[in-house]
């Protein structure tokens, strides 16, 4: 399990890295646009639907980064009261709710990726599929990150949870 870790870590580094760069881009590009729009009274014309699939990105990628890390919220009134043994399962039953989630994000994104190929945003010149390239590249990391907590909790490994510290893989 350790040596699994090993890979999951860089692989979690490299998104939230990407995500980091996919929000700074977009920054830059709104605010070139803006500059040019009210500034210079022109417009860059790829600049919005570049930043809108720069978010995709940066969103699909940091929520699968947030599995792993156990960054998202969560209701745990009721696990404040049970057991450990018990507070394990409703982890695992949770996790695997978000490995289903993951599994339709990547399904219906590829098909939605399929479905838009042969259409051109012409701004960009690229085809309207990469609109859809985040659910699918999201929801993957979202499957496989869950199932990594699946496999650390069935080894009997600790996984972060919200609110706690890191863990170390």
């Amino acid at each position: 399990m350790k040596s699994v870790a090993k890979v999951m870590r860089p692989l979690s580094q490299l998104s939230l890295w990407l995500a980091g760069a996919g929000l700074i881009l977009m920054t830059v590009f709104v605010a070139a646009q803006v500059f040019v729009r009210y500034v210079l009274n022109d417009s860059i014309v790829w600049s919005e639907p570049a930043a809108v699939i720069l978010m995709g990105w940066f969103i699909f990628l940091g929520a699968a980064v947030g599995i792993r890390e156990g960054n998202h919220l969560s209701f745990d009134v009721l696990v404040m009261f049970i057991p450990e043994k018990a507070k394990l399962i409703f982890y695992s039953l949770s996790d695997l709710v978000v490995v289903a989630f993951g599994f339709g994000m990547a399904w219906y994104g590829a098909q939605l990726m399929i479905a838009g190929w042969h259409i051109k945003i012409p701004s960009l010149g690229f085809s309207d599929s990469v609109n859809f390239m985040p659910l699918v590249g999201g929801g993957i990391l979202m499957v496989i990150f869950s199932i990594e907590r699946l496999a650390r909790r069935a080894a009997g490994l600790p996984t972060a949870r919200f609110g706690e510290t890191s863990i170390e893989d």
